[in-house]
């Protein structure tokens, strides 16, 4: 067999959107980095291979930003129909052509080199090409979801539900057990204009008869349901019996679709949708979790996680499900309530033990009433690219994880706030220039909210200026400055909702669930600003144009502008169809 070796400064194990974010925060900041999937694509349970959409922070103005708004933006552009074809494509071309990023796919990482706590290397068995690769690093990550590399270092990790007097959880078992939420294969309908007929295989699960005891408290409406609930492996162990799992949920899915289609009371509502898709690859929810310098629990969400070295957010409910499922009669979860938002710590994000491993997403530092709320994959990318641009840091200055929470905390929540993760509580640092600077606008309201460092709604203040296009922001200058960058952040409206789902979901999410004749397309949010034009005052008092933008369809913008320079402004010339322009952030370096 071959052998290849690979030498990065940081490897990521696990493609999912943790890994994915990590990957690209850490090479954007100039470390070099290798992202190794076992899959053919990126995305983990987003992917189409597992087809859940992305669910994140509940409440008004709470939507993840940062890298997973980027992916969803592209997304709209791109992906107009929508399919789930082109979404992994947004997600395999963001790794695959960006500088400093090593993509490997298909590669399963079975093995690891340790120099007392320290990972060396890891190594995988790439199947399509026959070869053993080995990827040697000073830093490694695990967002593998089943933390792979917990098992295989000796790393401190945990896998069942805590008892409830050990971290006094309110929402945890009496006794400690090995239970933990299952596993789903789901599938997705079609509308077509004529009626579908359906024929089950004879392998299929039948429910047909009069115990149909899994519909107590569940939906089994095309409109309104996702059909999580189809989930089982909670009893069993939800790593090694993934497989056994993954033959009882192809059978379930096989039998609701055939109830639906032949036995609902309702079944002519859904006369003419077909089954367009049905997964062969579980998508988990629980597994091994990482025992962190701290381990985040049920009453630090409820107290809101102010910890002074947070560097994600979650808003999701603590959404408990129990490890029966399907086969549990009732609502197959508890929604225990939580605030939105919530600070998640640096320090749950990198091993106790292992000095050179962090951790991101589901298997990240928590209990398993904790990890309920975060393991939704909005909040999944948030901590993986609070990971990634700390991998950066790290290898920049020669640091442990450990380390850049004793050093650098700071430095690393101002640059993900600056590369547009917002962190509640807290107000990114804005340049000089600006701060010192006198900003007016030739029009509309707010232009001083451009340069308050907090760069969405937040606490009833709308930290935006709101004018119309042909309208400007300026800055003018305490004295005539060089400048390289100007940065924007536009208003991608994060309340955004799907025209085509009054009737079911009516969140615009990166996918939608069924595919229905009246769906409309995909495109940027209404609110983005399209084309806008940056001008400098030079030292005589004219305006020059510096740069100017058409077709924007991101949130975030960093523009080149190398000038010397008075002031700058912008004007924005066209949205995406809104009538006015909403900005957040303008600032010049």
């Amino acid at each position: 067999m071959k052998e290849e070796m690979i030498s990065v400064d940081f490897c990521i194990v696990g493609g999912g959107l943790a890994g994915l974010a990590a990957a690209l925060a850490a090479a954007r900041h100039g470390a070099k980095v290798a992202l190794v999937q076992d899959r053919p694509v990126l995305g983990g349970n987003a992917s189409s291979e597992i087809r859940m959409h992305v669910c994140g922070a509940h409440g008004e103005d709470r939507r993840e930003t940062g890298i997973v708004e980027e992916l969803m933006l592209d997304n709209y552009y791109y992906n107009k129909t929508p399919n789930y074809a082109m979404w992994d494509a947004v997600l395999y071309g963001k790794a695959q052509y960006q500088p400093n990023l090593t993509l490997v796919l298909n590669a399963s990482v079975n093995a690891v080199a340790m120099e007392g706590n320290h990972v060396k290397s890891v190594r995988a068995w790439q199947l399509t090409t026959e070869t053993w690769i080995t990827v040697q690093a000073p830093l490694f990550a695990d967002c593998s979801g089943d933390a792979i590399l917990a098992h295989l270092t000796g790393a401190d990790h945990r896998m069942g539900r805590e008892g409830r007097g050990e971290f006094n959880e309110s929402i945890a078992p009496e006794t400690a057990d090995a239970r933990t939420m299952g596993m789903s294969c789901l599938f997705q309908a079609r509308e077509h204009a004529t009626p579908q007929p359906f024929t089950p295989f004879p392998w299929a699960n039948s429910y047909s008869g009069k115990d149909l005891f899994w519909l107590d408290g569940r939906n089994v409406d095309i409109y309104h349901t996702n059909y999580w609930w189809m989930e089982i492996g909670g009893m069993v162990h939800s790593i090694h019996d993934t497989e056994k799992c993954r033959e009882e949920l192809v059978r379930i899915a096989f039998g609701v679709w055939d109830y639906i289609k032949n036995y609902a009371p309702d079944k002519e509502r859904f006369a003419n949708f077909s089954l367009d898709w049905q997964s062969f690859l579980p998508g988990k929810r629980e597994s091994r979790r990482y025992c962190g310098d701290v381990i985040l629990t049920q009453n630090d969400i409820a107290a809101e996680g102010r910890f002074e070295d947070l560097v994600a957010y979650g808003g999701w409910t603590m959404d408990d499900h129990f490890p029966e499922g399907f086969y549990r009669r009732g609502h197959g979860t508890i929604f225990h309530p939580a605030p939105s938002p919530f600070g998640i710590p640096y320090r749950s994000l990198y091993s106790r033990n292992i000095a050179n491993l962090f951790c991101a997403g589901r298997c990240h530092s928590a209990t398993h009433s904790a990890m309920s709320a975060t393991r939704v994959m909005g909040t999944c990318s948030l901590m993986g690219q609070a990971v990634g641009t700390a991998a950066a840091i790290a290898t920049r200055d020669g640091l442990s994880p450990r380390a850049v929470y004793e050093r650098r905390i700071a430095e690393l929540q101002q640059t993900l706030m600056d590369d547009d993760c917002w962190l509640p509580w807290r107000a990114r640092a804005v340049s000089g220039l600006f701060r010192e600077g006198h900003v007016t606008s030739t029009g509309g309201e707010g232009a001083d909210f451009v340069r308050n460092g907090v760069d969405r709604p937040w606490d009833k203040c709308p930290n935006a200026w709101t004018g119309r296009p042909g309208e400007a922001v300026e800055c003018r200058f305490a004295a005539e400055s060089e400048i390289a960058e100007v940065r924007l952040v536009f208003d991608s409206d994060l309340n955004r909702k799907d025209p085509s789902r009054n009737r079911g979901q009516s969140r615009l999410l990166n996918m939608r669930y069924y595919r229905g004749l009246d769906d409309a397309p995909f495109a940027p949010p209404a609110t983005l600003v399209r084309d806008f034009r940056i001008e400098t005052l030079a030292a005589d008092g004219t305006w020059h144009r510096a740069a100017e933008c058409r077709e924007n369809f991101q949130r975030l913008v960093r523009v080149p502008v190398l000038a010397r320079a008075c002031g700058v402004r912008i004007v924005p010339e066209a949205t995406w169809g809104a009538d006015t322009a909403r900005i957040f952030a303008f600032e010049a370096r």
